[in-house]
């Protein structure tokens, strides 16, 4: 397609570049952008789209002026890896165009979505707009990418707006370089674009009365209700089965996070990002209970599609003008994934009305497909910085840069918090969250993201990577490739992804504290302290072992662990007494003291068997929850004394055990000797093997690390110590990160390999 020239092209040009951009440069508006500059500065050419990214070519006088104004303006959306300028021979054309894209193998990317602009905010809310309250409006600068797309290269084709044929009006809008949806890949309006069920007003009125409403957004269902209304979110509990683990609640403006939430000013910046992730902030208590039982933090975010932000202007009334936007409003909706019994995200509507119609009092739906589904985000500020706890919608599949080129591999992660990674030159994309892998839907959604991200990447993979556990269907999946296989062990992928983001190269000391990942003696390992080396690494210590006792319900039934640490300090004959309504404890205690029961090293047992001993809590209803609801009892960790022992790389915290199940501090008491004593015995156990291993730069991973206290107290410590924590920023450092970690491995093994056969092919 050729557009109109750009007017006042130079007519006598100096000279003729092509220009080649590749990075996040299909779908940001980065066309029209260049289309501007060259009408600006008398240039004439062209810009497409093709498999590399963008190509350019502009001739006339200004040419410099338009390279400067290229690297110092791009897009908003838009990320440049790299520029290659060429000059050429003069072609004399006397406009500049932009051209229908070429095809090919693909080495661009599809950016990730992204929240509406305050243009399109400006449009959606006045009245003279043809916009005008409209719940699918975007431009070049904001709107879903990656979870409407099918392919590259990024073009209308591609994604679900294909089946709406634009209306006299978008179509005079996308040819228009004066408009900010000149190629605007999602234009679309009330006349010729996708229409919503439901009027946002009836929504708001619904959620109101205390009805349980499921949304259709970006990357999947939200189901929403009234945060304040304690009935209405218990009930969305029981319908969903979701006992206990907290909900995220969506606000209007970061004015009305005051009403329930305190967050800092690092935590205000990370919740307003374009990609408006839920964000772990102080609770002020105010909320309905039930949203986050027992916990001092809540998840908060803020509007990021054109419907939320209509939602919010029918629950303040329909006003005029744009103030009411920044004043505080009380409706607050609580906001989560719709899926029900830990299935994976609810995206179509049929489905949606097989899957939610037990939980939802009225499902709202559209006619955009989602392509990709794609959960919220979650995030949160550690040690001063923003770190995932899970990282999906917004940031997905934005790459993270290896440092270096490299072959191309697939990494499937392990069972639980499930991710891909997939790796071209020197990149590594990193798929959305994908859950854990216990049901037919979720293995369904691993299939589908797998197929997707090879697919859109156009990447044929020389190797793959999984887990050293045999029986986990991602393990399966990679032995049915037909590749070069690398299996990774558990805690040295983990301390992998945090060297790989950080692009360490070399042997580098690292922690990964956990739960569970098979060891390489195939225990149950956790607590370990390790040296990494690309493919290899070395077991340089461990957390002392406790028994665990009925293997995998030890994790679900955390006074089981109770039970282990007593038997660990001797102390077996308190069990009736801590546990007396555990009606297995007597039976599991005599077991105990017969030694019939595993072994493990897990942190994350470690941080069960005090919180059972502590009476905080002795049966988990999420992953997690006896930790979370310990750490939300800590104002300050304490230090003390003797709380624990190191012996030969084994760090023993057994002292502190035998304290909080002799002595009997409070819970609170307890929560902060255990996080005070965590702190200072990693910091002298790292401590000691940076010392005899001569590293200073240390990677701490593992699930624990999502527990701040813990994250933020240690990486103090070891800086006091004079060394150099890294902590996990790209990707979670739980087994949302793991692929990475993977995929990091068998790059450095492949790579390996092949020099191998090199050097043998010359010899």
């Amino acid at each position: 397609m050729s557009v109109v020239a750009a007017t006042g092209a130079s007519r006598e040009p100096s000279a003729r570049l092509r220009i080649r951009l590749r990075g996040a440069v299909q779908g940001v508006g980065f066309r029209p952008f260049a289309y501007g500059l060259a009408a600006r500065y008398g240039l004439s050419g062209f810009a497409l789209n093709d498999g590399e990214g963008l190509l350019l070519e502009i001739e006339g006088a200004r040419h410099e002026d338009f390279l400067s104004a290229l690297r110092r303006e791009k897009p908003p959306l838009a990320t440049i890896d790299s520029i290659d300028v060429e000059r050429i021979d003069l072609c004399g054309d006397s406009d500049f165009s932009i051209r229908e894209s070429a095809g090919g193998r693909s080495h661009t990317r599809i950016v990730a979505d992204a929240a509406t602009c305050e243009a399109c905010l400006d449009e959606l809310f006045d009245a003279t707009s043809r916009f005008h309250l409209y719940p699918f409006i975007t431009c070049t600068h904001c709107g879903p990418r990656f979870t409407i797309s099918s392919s590259l290269p990024y073009d209308r084709p591609q994604t679900s707006m294909s089946p709406f044929v634009l209306c006299a009006d978008c179509a005079r809008d996308y040819a228009d370089p004066r408009s900010r949806r000149f190629h605007a890949e999602t234009i679309a309006c009330p006349r010729c674009g996708p229409r919503l069920d439901v009027d946002p007003g009836v929504i708001v009125e619904r959620i109101r009365a205390g009805a349980i409403v499921a949304v259709k957004g970006i990357g999947g269902y939200h189901l929403m209700c009234d945060a304040r209304n304690e009935t209405a979110v218990a009930e969305l509990r029981r319908r969903k089965e979701r006992d206990a683990k907290p909900f995220a609640v969506m606000a209007a403006n970061v004015a009305s996070l005051a009403l329930f939430a305190e967050p800092t000013e690092a935590e205000f910046d990370l919740i307003q990002h374009r990609a408006r992730p839920i964000v772990v902030v102080k609770s002020t208590g105010t909320l309905a209970p039930a949203i986050a039982p027992r916990l001092t933090r809540i998840g908060v975010m803020l509007p990021y599609a054109p419907l939320h932000h209509l939602l919010f202007h029918a629950a303040a009334g329909f006003p005029s003008g744009r103030n009411w936007r920044e004043d505080v409003n009380e409706f607050v909706i609580v906001a989560t994934s719709a899926n029900p019994g830990g299935e994976p995200l609810v995206v179509d509507d049929e489905d949606a009305r097989r899957r939610l119609s037990s939980i939802a009092d009225l499902i709202v739906g559209h006619d955009r497909a989602i392509v990709v589904r794609a959960d919220d985000s979650v995030a949160a500020v550690v040690d001063g910085a923003p770190a995932f706890l899970r990282r999906a919608r917004g940031y997905t599949p934005d790459p993270i840069d290896l440092g270096a080129d490299g072959p191309s591999v697939v990494a499937l992660g392990a069972h639980l918090k499930t991710t891909v990674t997939v790796t071209r030159g020197r990149e590594a994309f990193v798929s959305q969250h994908i859950g854990d892998l216990d049901d037919a839907e979720s293995v369904r959604f691993f299939d589908e993201t797998l197929r997707h991200l090879l697919s859109i990447l156009d990447v044929t993979p020389e190797a793959v990577a999984c887990d050293l556990h045999p029986d986990f269907y991602s393990t399966r999946i990679a032995e049915e490739m037909t590749l070069p296989l690398l299996r990774a062990q558990h805690h040295a992928a983990h301390v992998a992804a945090i060297a790989a983001e950080h692009v360490v190269s070399g042997p580098v000391l690292g922690v990964a504290l956990d739960g569970y990942g098979m060891g390489g003696d195939r225990g149950a390992w956790g607590g370990e302290l390790m040296r990494v080396d690309g493919p290899t690494w070395t077991r340089l210590g461990h957390l002392a072992t406790l028994a665990l006792p009925g293997g995998d319900r030890a994790a679900r039934e955390p006074w089981r662990m109770g039970l282990a640490a007593l038997a660990a300090i001797g102390r077996l004959d308190l069990a009736e007494r801590l546990f007396p309504d555990a009606p297995l404890s007597a039976k599991i205690a005599e077991s105990l003291r017969r030694g019939m029961a595993a072994k493990t090293t897990s942190m994350g047992r470690l941080f069960d068997a005090a919180a059972a001993l502590a009476g905080v809590c002795l049966e988990q209803r999420y992953e997690g929850q006896a930790a979370m609801e310990f750490e939300a009892l800590v104002e300050a960790p304490r230090t003390l004394p003797g709380a624990f022992a190191l012996r030969g790389g084994v760090l023993d915290f057994s002292p502190l055990l035998s304290l909080i199940a002799t002595e009997r501090p409070s819970p609170r008491e307890a929560a902060e000797f255990f996080h005070g004593a965590m702190i200072e015995g990693c910091a002298e156990w790292i401590a000691a093997a940076s010392q005899a291993q001569g590293h200073s730069r240390v990677a701490l991973g593992g699930g624990c690390m999502m527990n701040r206290i813990l994250a933020e107290g240690l990486a103090e410590a070891l800086r006091l110590r004079g060394l150099f924590p890294l902590l996990a920023r790209a990707v979670p450092c739980n087994d949302g990160g793991l692929s990475l970690g993977q995929a990091a491995m068998a790059r450095a093994a492949f790579a390996a390999a092949e020099r191998e056969k090199e050097s043998a092919a010359c010899a």
